[in-house]
C-alpha cells in the first residue's frame, strides 16, 4: 500500500470518526431539547428566591379580604403608551414570545407564545392575555381601594416586577381574580416561580394576605 493511499483512508477514518461524534452530539442535544420543553424565550422579571419570598411572605399582613364595593376596573388604567406606539400589552406580547413581529402601529402579526401556566404554545396574539399575577380586583380587596389612581396606573402597567406575563387567554379568563388558595398555574412546574412572582408583587406594593392564601403560598414555596 502506497504512503498516499495510506493517508487518505487514515483521513477517511477520521472523517467518518468526526462525523460520528457529531451526530452522536446532535442526538443528545435533541434528546435534552425534549426534556427541557420548549426553546427559550424572554419572560417576566426573575422573581426573588424561594428564600427570599418566604421572608417576604412572613412579614406581610394578614387579614380577611376587604370589600370589593366601588372596585372597577377604569380604576387601574392600563395598557397605557409605554414608548411610541406600543403600549403595555404590546410590550408583553413582544418580550414573552419569540420570533415577534410587529406592526408600524406596534401590534403583533406574528410569532410564538408559549403560555407558562399550562404549556400550551400559540402562534395567535389573540389567542393570548397578559395577565396580572395579582388580579386587579384582588390588589383592590388588599390595599389598593386607598391608592391614588396614578398608584394603580403603575401597578396595573408594571413591567419592572414580575406582574405580568403573556398566558393564554382561556387560563386567564379562568383564573379570573382568584388567589393562589383557589387557582395555581395547572402546569405544576411553574408553581413555586408563580408563588415566588405573587409574594414578591404583594410585598412590594404592601398589600396583605388572608390566612388561606398564606397558607398556600407557604405549601408551595417550602416545596422550592
Amino acid at each position: 500500500m502506497s504512503g498516499v493511499y495510506a493517508r487518505r483512508l487514515s483521513g477517511s477514518s477520521s472523517r467518518r470518526r468526526r462525523l460520528g461524534v457529531l451526530g452522536a452530539l446532535t442526538a443528545a442535544m435533541s434528546a435534552v431539547a425534549l426534556l427541557t420543553g420548549p426553546p427559550a424565550q424572554a419572560s417576566p422579571p426573575t422573581p426573588v428566591t424561594a428564600a427570599t419570598a418566604r421572608t417576604y411572605l412572613s412579614s406581610l399582613t394578614v387579614q380577611a379580604p376587604g370589600s370589593s364595593t366601588g372596585y372597577s376596573r377604569d380604576l387601574f388604567p392600563h395598557w397605557i403608551t409605554q414608548s411610541g406606539s406600543c403600549n403595555t400589552r404590546e410590550v408583553v406580547l413582544k418580550r414573552d414570545g419569540t420570533n415577534v413581529v410587529q406592526d408600524s402601529s406596534c401590534a403583533a402579526v406574528s410569532g410564538k407564545w408559549y403560555s407558562e401556566y399550562d404549556g400550551v404554545t400559540w402562534s395567535a396574539a389573540s389567542d393570548v392575555d397578559i395577565d396580572h399575577v395579582v388580579p386587579l380586583s384582588e390588589a383592590w380587596k388588599s390595599g389598593a381601594n386607598s391608592w391614588t389612581t396614578a398608584k394603580r396606573q403603575s401597578f396595573a402597567n408594571d413591567l419592572t416586577r414580575p406582574q405580568l406575563i403573556a398566558v393564554t387567554d382561556s387560563v386567564n379568563q379562568s383564573k379570573g381574580d382568584k388567589d393562589p388558595a383557589a387557582w395555581m398555574p395547572s402546569r405544576t412546574a411553574y408553581r413555586c416561580t408563580y408563588a415566588r412572582m405573587w409574594v414578591q408583587v404583594k410585598y412590594y406594593y404592601n398589600l396583605t394576605v388572608d390566612s388561606a392564601e398564606k397558607s398556600a403560598l407557604q405549601s408551595v414555596l417550602n416545596g422550592c
